[in-house]
């Protein structure tokens, strides 16, 4: 029942829910056996029990993969259970819950595997002032007080040494990415961006554009914005198959598009998803950037070569009016054969994703960026993806979406702000005033094709 009221997402999911009862379990079974080889008889060697008994280990484990609500659910499961199992032992109930609350409480903001060390030293701190209190009101002994000290901080760090080297394994059994493997992942020395550079340094600098609107929405409506930022770095890796194929790749003055038919520059540009999704597992990324890479694009119709069949379909028909050809031999163009296989954004990080991705295409057409026009930019194109549904299926509300996008224009507004004019003194004497220039991250060649 208090599950259901803290956490029922974590109901909804079978593979959330085996976690949760097997982490409790697991600290349980720790517990109990530790206790049946222990000298319950005696008090001094009881008391060490106490610190020594490792009842952070579920706390600091799904307070890092489910959150800081079902980590107090733990806390309270664990130090209730746990203390029916060594004879409904009071103080050993207080304990627990103390040390587990303070492991939760230190490891809801963790980022760095260093951070869950000490979080663990302050669970260890803890138990020392607890020892130290216990050991004083029962007139304990120097050297049974020390030895409580030393296995409650010993049981502290020792635990979250435990829990910081399981925790990859139990990230990849249950498909759950922490703060820590995302910041992990955010490192821009990743094989597979070190490629883009190379080989699509266009569209590496367009995915580090759109990690920078992604990440500010995020941030507007309260999401993982660490988890954004990598999303968008990998979600255009599928470019590097054939990076000469996408504007932001292609210099000026060629175009391979023109040698080809919209139907067949259309199959290159959406394949980018398939061969991104390919690249992604052949690299062993989170399940969550897989999912990002295919649903990012929805699925929307790759609008400029679809219009372009069309008015090949319109300009073939009225020259076989000339030479009396009957309209039905000129083969229709079907919308599907330039639609993106979806399915469409399953969860609100990736339609911050999808908004960024079109808004930072977009802003490469805008000659004189003023803040209004970036604004209505960012209106219209958020429009567009409410209307043609885009957004059904990532539970995002209206006002979502409203306050992600405000936030998405502000910085849009700064990164393509212009300097101020400045005077420049030639050789002759004369002033030459230079006229402002646009400085902006997002600079370099129109939009992408596949936007």
């Amino acid at each position: 029942m208090l599950l259901e009221l803290e956490s029922p997402k974590v109901l909804c999911s079978n593979s959330r829910l085996v976690l949760v009862l097997g982490a409790i379990w697991f600290n349980l079974v720790m517990v109990k056996g530790l206790y049946l080889d222990w000298p319950s008889h005696d008090p001094a060697r009881m008391a060490q029990f106490y610190f020594l008994s490792p009842c952070t280990f579920a706390p600091f484990l799904i307070t890092l993969l489910l959150g800081t609500r079902v980590g107090l659910f733990s806390v309270i499961q664990v130090s209730m259970l746990a203390s029916l199992l060594i004879d409904r032992n009071f103080i050993f109930l207080l304990v627990s819950l103390l040390s587990g609350f303070t492991a939760v409480y230190f490891s809801q903001n963790v980022r760095k595997r260093a951070d869950l060390i000490k979080a663990g030293v302050a669970v260890g701190c803890l138990n020392l002032l607890c020892a130290t209190v216990l050991g004083l009101v029962h007139q304990r002994s120097m050297d049974s007080l020390g030895w409580q000290a030393l296995f409650g901080i010993g049981a502290g760090i020792g635990t979250a040494l435990v829990v910081s080297a399981i925790l990859p394994l139990v990230e990849g059994t249950f498909q759950i990415t922490t703060t820590i493997s995302w910041l992990e992942l955010a490192d821009l020395n990743h094989p597979l961006l070190q490629q883009m550079t190379m080989e699509a340094p266009g569209t590496y600098h367009h995915s580090l554009i759109v990690a920078n609107l992604a990440e500010s929405g995020a941030k507007s409506i309260g999401l993982d914005a660490t988890a954004c930022r990598v999303m968008a770095y990998f979600h255009d890796i599928g470019k590097i198959i054939k990076p000469e194929y996408f504007t932001e790749n292609i210099p000026p003055g060629s175009n391979p598009h023109e040698n080809l038919t919209p139907s067949m520059s259309a199959l290159i540009i959406i394949a980018h998803v398939k061969e991104g999704i390919d690249l992604a597992l052949k690299y062993g990324l989170k399940k969550q950037i897989i999912e990002a890479i295919q649903q990012h694009h929805g699925d929307s119709v790759v609008t400029y070569f679809h219009q372009r069949a069309l008015q090949q379909q319109q300009d073939a028909r009225e020259g076989g009016k000339i030479m009396n050809m009957r309209e039905e031999d000129v083969p229709e163009v079907s919308e599907n054969s330039f639609r993106y296989p979806g399915p469409k954004p399953q969860t609100k990080e990736i339609g911050l994703l999808m908004i960024a991705d079109s808004v930072e295409a977009a802003s490469r057409s805008l000659e004189k960026p003023t803040a209004q026009r970036i604004e209505d930019l960012v209106n219209e194109i958020v429009e567009h993806k409410i209307a043609t549904g885009q957004l059904d299926e990532c539970n995002m509300t209206m006002n979502e979406i409203r306050t992600a996008a405000d936030a998405m224009s502000v910085t849009l507004k700064t990164m393509m702000h212009t300097r101020i004019s400045y005077a420049k003194k030639e050789k002759s004497g004369a002033t030459t005033v230079l006229k402002p220039t646009r400085r902006s991250s997002s600079a370099g060649p129109s939009a992408s094709a596949a936007a």
